[in-house]
């Protein structure tokens, strides 16, 4: 399918947001990804397509996605990504993926977020602010510092309980320092059996957080896991 480019909102310095208009409506369930393929002149090695999660809620008319820009280095297709003009096109898979909220509204949720894997979450916390559905949620987020939170606009209307641990602080930052962990998460609250652990970031720290948790005994199907490749161990 084609989609439109509309415009895009700069988040931080480093991060941005790109809303596309589809050029008919797109079904998708809140934390769902694409696959976005963006031809553009002298692409590198890393290729014309993309994936990425939607940040959109599946009730709005144009959906999104927000990434990450490095600071150096960035690839041919981010460069043509940010250098869009309202009107381009680009290609869409359809909607895929299970990072999704459970049926059972009841269920216990802890939601993990390194860096740019806010993405799914601002969907799924969008999504329940607009339909007014509460779920007993708490969320850890981790960024490398305070330019980089974002979308917490969103978070504080869910009223959700929200912790923000920064690893590389100023000196005027006054709230959690360090990486995010399997302690810090398991600090939120004792994990009951149904309680389900929705991590989402770069690769090597899902990873990470997943091989912990599952040594301090959560077991493998509490987890619900997405991550974001091409990123380091920073977020």
């Amino acid at each position: 399918m084609i989609v439109t480019f509309n415009h895009r909102v700069d988040e931080a310095d480093n991060i941005s947001t790109f809303y596309f208009e589809p050029e008919k409506p797109i079904h998708y369930t809140a934390g769902q990804f694409v696959e976005l393929t963006l031809k553009h002149a002298h692409p590198d090695s890393r290729g014309v397509k993309r994936w990425f999660t939607l940040s959109s809620s599946p009730n709005e008319k144009l959906i999104s996605v927000t990434t990450k820009f490095a600071k150096q280095n960035g690839s041919s297709y981010k460069k043509a990504l940010h250098s869009l003009k309202p009107g381009d096109q680009l290609i869409i898979s359809d909607p895929m993926g299970d990072f999704v909220l459970p049926k059972l509204i009841q269920t216990p949720l802890i939601f993990v977020a390194g860096g740019i894997g806010i993405t799914p979450f601002k969907s799924i916390l969008s999504w329940l602010n607009e339909v007014k559905e509460q779920r007993p949620i708490k969320m850890l987020i981790g960024v490398n510092n305070e330019d980089e939170i974002v979308f917490q606009d969103v978070i504080n209307k869910s009223k959700i309980h929200n912790t923000v641990v920064v690893s590389e602080p100023s000196s005027a930052w006054g709230g959690e320092v360090g990486r995010l962990s399997s302690e810090l998460i398991l600090g939120l609250e004792e994990p009951s059996d149904e309680t389900l652990i929705y991590i989402s970031g770069p690769e090597p720290m899902v990873e990470h957080l997943e091989k912990d948790l599952k040594k301090a005994g959560i077991k493998k199907d509490q987890l619900v896991l997405d991550f974001f490749p091409n990123y380091g161990e920073k977020y």
